[in-house]
């Protein structure tokens, strides 16, 4: 049997040729611009990007030692970015013991990105309370069944917790037939900088950052509260 070739890594490759990002093109704070690339992205979604809301969120412990997954943004407002995870997570315990994060929003398709870096605050417990009744019961129950990033010894272990809490907790059509468990809720991302990128050709790229002015969390539709820098590519 003939071996089987990896792939030509190399020479993968793609011009980006799809749009441009000028300092003229910008809006005036972090959240415009966000939200009018976002309305794009979710525009998008039905020429090929799914899940617009995407991102990876990498995390650090206390030693050091990074972790990156894939969450969904759940709410973006002049705070910061925000999503929501049992607490005790890996991602939770990580932002437990470093409050810091970086985000990614890849979307790809329109050969753009979005890069966050920032802190870490742990979101109130009536607004994680708001949040989770408006899941579907389904995932409200997940939340309950489920000791997030911990060993389980198989699936059936979390099929049976699933069903006994489906028995104690049936779906009534009510948002509050689930309780918000103790060790869930949601964190919000404060931004120091917020990076977006623009693929162009010859890998001559567009990178225009907004930096936080000063030490203090700034509101993201503060104009005054940011400074603009492009980025060699």
């Amino acid at each position: 049997m003939t071996e089987q070739q990896p792939h030509d890594l190399a020479g993968v490759r793609l011009s980006y040729d799809a749009g441009r990002l000028l300092e003229s093109d910008l809006a005036g704070t972090p959240l415009a611009q966000f939200q009018a690339w976002f309305d794009d992205a979710a525009a998008a979604q039905f020429a090929g990007l799914a899940e617009p809301s995407s991102m990876v969120l990498a995390t650090a412990d206390a030693d050091g030692d990074p972790s990156a997954r894939i969450v969904l943004l759940k709410g973006v407002d002049p705070r910061g970015f925000a999503f929501y995870t049992n607490l005790q997570s890996r991602k939770g315990r990580d932002l437990a013991a470093n409050p810091r994060a970086s985000l990614v929003f890849p979307w790809h398709p329109m050969q753009r990105q979005v890069v966050v870096i920032g802190d870490v605050e742990e979101i109130g417990r009536d607004e994680a309370r708001a949040y989770f009744s408006s899941r579907p019961h389904g995932s409200r129950l997940g939340a309950w069944a489920s000791a997030q990033s911990s060993v389980i010894a198989s699936r059936e272990v979390l099929k049976a917790r699933y069903a006994e809490l489906a028995a104690a907790f049936p779906d009534t059509g009510r948002d509050d037939d689930v309780p918000l468990p103790d060790g869930w809720g949601g964190f919000v991302v404060r931004p120091r900088s917020v990076e977006f990128w623009q693929g162009r050709p010859s890998r001559l790229h567009d990178r225009l950052r907004f930096v936080r002015v000063g030490d203090e969390p700034a509101a993201l539709d503060d104009a005054t509260a940011w400074s603009v820098e492009r980025l060699s590519p």
